[in-house]
C-alpha cells in the first residue's frame, strides 16, 4: 500500500554539508553584493572565477542529486556557449575594437556580414555574467525550501506572519494540485476518457483536465480559508512558533566571507 499523500511533510534535509545548516536569509544575503558587482563587470576573468567558486560551495557544501549535478555540470556550458553566439550576433560593431588581434580573426562570414572573435568575446562576457547569477542563486535554490525561507523572514526579519504564513499556504498548493491532477489522469485512464494522440487530443485532455482541477483548488482554499479563520489566524500581534529559525554564528561568518569578496571585487572594479 502506497503511503498517504501529505502535502505539508517536508524532506529530510541532508546532514553533513554545512550549506543546509546555514540560515535562508545568509544565503540570499551574503551572494547579494556579488550579485551586484557582475552587472559593473565587462571581462571574462571575474564572471568565470565566481562560477567555478559557487560550484565548489556547492560541491562541498550541498548532497546534490545525480540529475542536478549533470544539469549544472554539462547544462551550465552549453548555455553559456548558445548565450554567447546569441549576444555576439547582436553586438553592435561600434563596441568592436578593430585594432585588436580578435576583429581581425572571422568564425562566420555571410555575405558582407562577419561574426568576428572579438564580437564573440563580447557576447561571452554577457553570458558568463549571466551564469555567474545563476550559480550564486543556486546557492540558496538548491539548499533552501520555500518554507524555510518564509520561516526567517517572519522569525528574523519581523515581516508580518499575517502575509509570511498566507503565502506559505499558498506554496502548500503546488505538491497538491500536482496530486490532485495525477488522481485525475488516473481516473480518466479507468474510465476511458483518456484516449487519442496528436495536439488535438492533447488539448482536449488538458481542457478535461483544467475543470476538476480548478474545482478541487476552490474547496482546497475554502477549506484552508475556514482553517485559518477557526483557528484565529491574524487576531494577535505575534503567534507561536512550532518550528524555530534561528540566526547563528556561522550564519554571520558567511556573509562576512561574502562581503569582503565583494569588497574586493568593488576595489578591482575601481582600479581599472
Amino acid at each position: 500500500m502506497s503511503a498517504r499523500f501529505d502535502p505539508f511533510a517536508e524532506a529530510p534535509k541532508p546532514r553533513g554539508r554545512f550549506l543546509y545548516a546555514l540560515n535562508p536569509l545568509a544565503k540570499l544575503a551574503g551572494p547579494l553584493p556579488v550579485m551586484f558587482a557582475l552587472v559593473f563587470t565587462r571581462g571574462l576573468a571575474i564572471p568565470t572565477v565566481i562560477i567555478v567558486v559557487s560550484l565548489l560551495l556547492l560541491l562541498v557544501g550541498a548532497k546534490l542529486r545525480a540529475r542536478v549535478l549533470a544539469a549544472v555540470l554539462i547544462g551550465l556550458p552549453v548555455l553559456v556557449g548558445v548565450l554567447g553566439v546569441s549576444f555576439g550576433i547582436w553586438v553592435d560593431p561600434a563596441r568592436i575594437d578593430e585594432t585588436s588581434a580578435a576583429a581581425s580573426v572571422t568564425l562566420l562570414q555571410v555575405g558582407d556580414w562577419r561574426f568576428t572573435l572579438a564580437a564573440y568575446l563580447i557576447g561571452l562576457a554577457t553570458a558568463l555574467r549571466i551564469a555567474a547569477l545563476l550559480m550564486l542563486s543556486l546557492i540558496a535554490g538548491l539548499t533552501s525550501s520555500g518554507p524555510e525561507l518564509v520561516r526567517a523572514l517572519v522569525q528574523n526579519l519581523r515581516v508580518p506572519y499575517r502575509i509570511g504564513y498566507t503565502a506559505l499556504a499558498a506554496l502548500r498548493f503546488v505538491p497538491r494540485f500536482a496530486h490532485e491532477l495525477e488522481v485525475i489522469r488516473a481516473a480518466h485512464r479507468v474510465r476511458g476518457t483518456d484516449h487519442g494522440h496528436g495536439p488535438i487530443a492533447w488539448l482536449r485532455r488538458t481542457l478535461g483536465l483544467a475543470i476538476p482541477l480548478l474545482a478541487g483548488a476552490i474547496r482546497h482554499a475554502e477549506r484552508v480559508a475556514l482553517a485559518m479563520d477557526a483557528r484565529a489566524f491574524g487576531a494577535h500581534a505575534t503567534r507561536t512558533e512550532r518550528t524555530i529559525s534561528r540566526w547563528r554564528v556561522h550564519d554571520t561568518a558567511f556573509v562576512l566571507l561574502f562581503w569582503v569578496g565583494a569588497a574586493a571585487l568593488y576595489g578591482w572594479l575601481l582600479a581599472v
